[in-house]
Parts: C-alpha cells; structure tokens; sequence
C-alpha cells in the first residue's frame, strides 16, 4: 500500500517530533549551543555503536572525494540547522519552532527542483503551497 521508504520517513518524523519535545525540556537552563554539543555527542556514540553492532563498517577513507565533499557538506548543515533550531527551542515554544523549522520541506522541493532537475508535479505543488500555509497559521497563532 504504502512505498518501503514511508515507514522510514513516518518514524523519522515521529523521532522528530519527540526531538522537541525533549530538547525544550533538556535545554531549560542550559546554553542552546552546549546542548547542541551534548546532544552531537550522544549521536556520535549511538551510531558508533549502532555500526559497529550491525557489521555496517567499511573504511571510510575508500570513499570518493565528492562522496568526503558532499557528505561534509551536509554535516555541516545539519550543524548549522541544530544549533538555530536548538535556539529558537529556547526562545520561542516548541509548537511554534517545530512548524517553521518543516518550511525545510518547502526548500527541499525548491531546491530539488532547481539543483537536481526534480519536478513536481501541479497537485504536489499544491500540497507544498498548504504546507506553507499551514506553518503561517501555527507559528503566527494568537
């Protein structure tokens, strides 16, 4: 019914919902960039070991040069991302953040349609143009 990568996808935004929930707890008298770190940290040890224990290993120094570019690349968006999200966690509320920070959906379409020739199609148009509306409605709620 559904395609193999929903389910990846659905847990992923359940982890990302849970994500806020618990830094706006965790980040409660602590500076939003030393949580950034903490939390950085305890995802390099999970991975580590979830790697490790799944036998997923290989040497990453094998990889190709635009593999190093392109995955630095994204780490060091991701970094970028984590410590504004961390930020806006602890100035603003989560039920507000959380939304604005999904606009990250719009961009990924706009730029896969620039960057990587993706085009979507009218209806999935449509559906991210409500996506925008919908994050005015909830981070700009009275």
């Amino acid at each position: 019914m559904f395609p193999n990568w929903f389910f990846w996808a659905l847990l992923s935004a359940v982890f990302a919902a849970l994500t806020a929930i618990f830094a706006k707890v965790g980040i409660q008298g602590v500076d939003s960039d030393l949580a950034t770190l903490i939390r950085t940290i305890i995802i390099f040890i999970v991975l580590i070991l979830f790697i490790w224990m799944t036998g997923k290993w290989s040497n990453p120094l094998q990889l190709s040069s635009k593999t190093w570019l392109f995955l630095g690349l994204s780490g060091l968006a991701t970094g970028a991302s984590w410590v504004c999200y961390f930020r806006a966690l602890q100035m603003g509320d989560a039920s507000k953040v959380a939304p604005v920070d999904k606009l990250s959906l719009v961009l990924v379409a706009i730029f896969a349609y620039a960057l990587l020739g993706e085009r979507p199609s009218g209806r999935e148009w449509l559906g991210i143009t409500m996506v925008v509306s919908g994050v005015l409605v909830l981070a700009f709620k009275r």
